[in-house]
This record gives structure tokens, sequence and C-alpha cells, in this order.
């Protein structure tokens, strides 16, 4: 039986590492190196974001990071920056974990709609969670790439 996951607070200083978590996470869909330099500064993680208390780390039982989530403020809704998985983790409920604490944080906020401009390869996931389609979104990162966007509807609390 895999190890029990855990998710807590990001740490102040873990930036870096969580970044280079979300990188290796991004390049396990098998991206080329230039998507990959483009990419890598909207894969870090923002340190302010973790000393707000709004990026979640999901830890085994050594407290070595598997996976990373984080939020934002997008006027009355929670844009979901990061959400990434080690790719040795993945398919063992550590992405789940993880969206449940966003939407969690979401409600916690008194917001009601989390945002998901989602990588192609991750819309099933998030459709399955119960997020629905709502258009398409410019890449940040990539000059005329256009991302997936799906909103997911948190209940009231």
């Amino acid at each position: 039986m895999a190890d029990p996951i855990r998710i807590r607070p990001a740490r102040g200083g873990e930036a870096g590492a969580l970044g280079a978590l979300c990188v290796r996470s991004k390049a396990h869909w098998g991206y080329d190196a230039e998507f990959m330099r483009l990419s890598w500064r909207s894969l870090q993680v923002d340190p302010a974001a973790i000393a707000e208390g709004r990026v979640f780390v999901a830890v085994d039982e050594g407290d070595r990071p598997l996976g990373v989530t984080g939020c934002a403020f997008l006027g009355e809704d929670v844009d979901l920056m990061h959400l990434f998985v080690e790719p040795g983790a993945l398919g063992r409920g550590v992405g789940r974990a993880l969206f449940a604490v966003a939407v969690e944080w979401t409600r916690a906020q008194s917001r009601r709609t989390l945002l998901i401009a989602s990588d192609p390869n991750a819309v099933g996931f998030y459709r399955r969670l119960g997020a629905v389609d709502a258009g398409w979104i410019e890449s940040e990162a990539v000059p005329g790439r256009m991302l997936p966007l799906l909103k997911y509807a948190v209940d009231a609390a």
C-alpha cells in the first residue's frame, strides 16, 4: 500500500523546490525544450503566496513533497494558479486531495467559483471532479496558445 498523503501549508523557503516540482510535472507530458523554457516562469511558486497561506503541499510520511496547489483571488472568483503532482506520484490521489484543499480554501474565502486555466492534458481530470467548460483563455506563458478554461462551483459553507 502507498504511503498516506497529508496536505499542509507550504513553508517559507520551499518556493524553489515547489517550482521545480511544477516543472517536472509539466515536462511529464512530453513538451519540448522551447515550450518548457517559455513556461518556466509561470510554473514557479511565488514566495508571497506561500507567506499569505495560499499554497498547499501534499507530502508523504517523510514530509517529501508529492504535489502542490496554489490559489489567488481573481475578482469575485478564485484562480487555481497551480495544481501539479510529482510524476512518480501520479495516480495515487494526490491531485484529487490537492483539488479538495483548493475548493475548501475557496469556500473559506467566501468565494463561490474556482477558475481553472487547464493544461489540455488535465482537462479530463478536472471534469471528473465536477468542473465544467467555460471557454478558452490565452496562455500567459506561451504566446498564441489557447488553454481550456474550466470553472468549478463551490457550495456555500
